[in-house]
């Protein structure tokens, strides 16, 4: 534990072992106003909003891709006025020249995973929205956290800013008595011009508080939403703030296991593992499955009858034979990719481990 501080809102604190910390951990500082300002902010920032979207993008896009798991089906109606050459042999049975003709048909195609190409390319698809996943979560961190950061500056430099106008009047104050006590020979010179000196030296810290204080307040308007000469509704100051009464201290570890460019950089490495099995498939065979089936008659009341249908069955088959070295080279870049994923992912937590380590020695 440690020691009390003075005031209602500085009670003992205590360090709790091995607890997490809540996604909504600027609630421990017990401020209506601040989770006001958090809520404002979630709901207007539009950097948070542009990640969700692309998280949407990205979620769409895997449910997209799963349908290459199933067969394709199309339906299809044609319908067609024509004469046939009189050179060569009518089409229809009724000898005619000159007909119409409708012709519904349905159309299914499959391919077979057999190779694994359609399952590691929904694989990639997956560790990108992973990825984007992971970016919407550091942008949530990110803003939550500046949001409170600037808040608490801003309400320590306004009362910065008090004190030093108060300061200010104290020593305009004593000015004037030294004046006066100039005036009647009681002061020297030397004691006047020393306080006017002091006064001065007071009043030149001011203007750099009033511009930080200004420049936060439009720091908090931009993270909020709002233009700069809109009033942010919020206000509070340090004395609303209690201090978070049990402090949760997880292993250097655990803390990196859980940050959102950690994950982010591991979904990347699977993302480039799954391209190389993409790289892979497609240098063997494909196979496609087909079937069509339907009805074509010279008038609509004969669609469906008797003699009027007809259906196929089909297989094919294609192997990449020579392509001047293309997917071979596409191969070996996706394992070079790879390798580069996976030292970017050691980069990351390297990283992750010395800023973890910087922030517990504080």
């Amino acid at each position: 534990t440690v020691a009390a501080a003075n005031g209602s809102a500085g009670d003992v604190q205590r360090f709790v072992t091995g607890s997490d910390i809540s996604a909504d951990w600027w609630t421990l500082f017990h401020s209506t106003a601040l989770n006001e300002l958090i809520d404002l902010s979630l709901a207007n920032n539009h950097d948070f909003k542009a990640a969700q979207a692309a998280l949407s993008v990205a979620r769409e896009t895997v449910l997209a891709q799963r349908g290459v798991y199933y067969p394709s089906v199309a339906g299809s109606f044609s319908a067609t006025r024509q004469r046939q050459s009189g050179q060569i042999a009518p089409t229809l049975n009724s000898n005619a020249f000159l007909y119409d003709l409708f012709t519904p048909q349905l159309s299914i195609s499959y391919v077979p995973d057999v190779f694994g190409l359609n399952r590691r390319t929904v694989e990639s698809v997956q560790a990108q929205e992973q990825e984007v996943r992971f970016q919407m979560i550091a942008v949530y961190t990110t803003l939550t956290a500046n949001v409170v950061v600037t808040a608490i500056q801003s309400a320590s430099l306004q009362m910065q800013i008090d004190v030093t106008r108060q300061l200010i009047d104290s020593n305009a104050g004593n000015l004037k008595i030294l004046q006066y006590q100039f005036e009647k020979g009681y002061a020297s010179r030397l004691d006047v011009a020393a306080q006017e000196s002091q006064l001065a030296q007071m009043a030149a810290t001011l203007p750099p508080l009033v511009k930080q204080l200004a420049q936060l307040h439009d720091l908090l308007a931009s993270l909020t939403g709002r233009f700069p000469n809109q009033a942010i509704p919020e206000k509070f100051d340090l004395a609303s703030l209690h201090l978070p009464q049990d402090l949760p201290v997880s292993l250097p570890s655990a803390l990196v296991a859980q940050r959102p460019d950690v994950l982010q950089a591991e979904a990347n490495l699977h993302d480039a593992s799954a391209k190389i099995g993409i790289a892979t498939a497609n240098r063997l065979p494909n196979i496609v499955l087909t079937a069509n089936a339907g009805s074509s008659a010279a008038a609509m009341s004969q669609l469906f009858t008797s003699g009027t249908g007809f259906w196929g069955l089909g297989a094919e088959v294609t192997a990449p034979i020579f392509q001047g070295g293309t997917l071979l080279h596409q191969e070996r870049a996706a394992k070079a990719a790879y390798v580069q994923a996976l030292e970017q992912y050691r980069s990351t937590v390297l990283t992750a481990f010395q800023n973890v380590a910087d922030t517990l020695t504080a």
